[in-house]
């Protein structure tokens, strides 16, 4: 771990997310296993120079009141952290306990990471931090210009210091860097180098399989996001809509039905779209 930080940059900052035992196996319960794996978490945190620890607890963990009643004597068992603590809940507390849970986390002054794409935190702390996959499948997604303008306002509202967002897609590196120039120009570039039909060949030529019918590339490919323009960015179901519903043998052959299909139904040619 020591390695670790001596190869990155004086300013680089790590996260630290606990391991699966401390989440999954023992549950935040204020048992001797938990509470030594959380030293030792502690200890990685100091290695790294890192003040984050970030808590994933599974969907199967039933927040009731019992159960958050342990988890506080858990955290009081190993408070003062001398870190942050950052808890993505990914169960769901029943309306009954939500007040109960959102007293705890204030109480030991722990952030709620919540996915910024899809909901804000469960209340207002000083600290964001947020995982983004997404509405999609697993982490099949990409994020529109739309939705990372919207992530970058929920994570800059009043009173927040620090922001940290983790992007979790299939095109997180792509998502991250349009999102990188947007918080520094204003403006989003361009998803992909070329515009219409061409942004369309790009993506499909990246692991678009055939033979294929329609909504097989509806399924697979329309969720990519292409550029319609140079200063428009759409998904790529837009276009792939229009095809006529048969099977594909190559990308040539879509291109060219997709053409043939939007000069008939708007006896336009397809860059009217724009």
């Amino acid at each position: 771990m020591a390695s670790w930080r001596r190869r990155v940059p004086a300013d680089f900052e790590f996260a630290v997310k606990a391991n699966r035992r401390l989440t999954h196996v023992h549950a935040l319960e204020p048992v001797p296993e938990a509470m030594q794996l959380f030293e030792e978490h502690r200890v990685i945190c100091g290695l790294l120079e890192s003040d984050i620890l970030v808590l994933q607890t599974p969907a199967a963990m039933e927040l009731t009141s019992k159960k958050i009643e342990r988890v506080r004597e858990f955290f009081d068992a190993v408070a003062p952290f001398e870190l942050r603590l950052v808890w993505e809940i990914r169960g769901s507390a029943r309306n009954s306990t939500l007040s109960e849970l959102v007293l705890l986390m204030k109480e030991f002054d722990i952030a709620h990471s919540a996915d910024l794409s899809m909901s804000a935190p469960k209340y207002r702390s000083d600290l964001i931090y947020s995982r983004l996959f997404g509405p999609g499948r697993g982490n099949v997604y990409q994020f529109t210009d739309e939705e990372l303008a919207r992530i970058v306002q929920r994570a800059g509202d009043q009173g927040v210091s620090r922001s940290y967002l983790s992007f979790h897609g299939i095109k997180m590196y792509k998502d991250a860097a349009r999102l990188k120039v947007f918080m520094e120009t204003g403006s989003f570039p361009m998803a992909t180098g070329r515009v219409g039909l061409e942004s369309l060949r790009e993506v499909l030529r990246e692991d678009a399989a055939f033979p294929a019918t329609k909504q097989m590339l509806l399924s697979e490919q329309g969720w990519k996001v292409i550029d319609l323009s140079a200063s428009r960015r759409v998904r790529a179901s837009v276009l792939l809509e229009k095809l006529p519903s048969r099977q594909y043998e190559n990308v040539q052959d879509l291109l060219k039905s997709l053409t043939d299909a939007v000069a008939a139904r708007e006896n336009a040619p397809w860059n009217s779209l724009q």
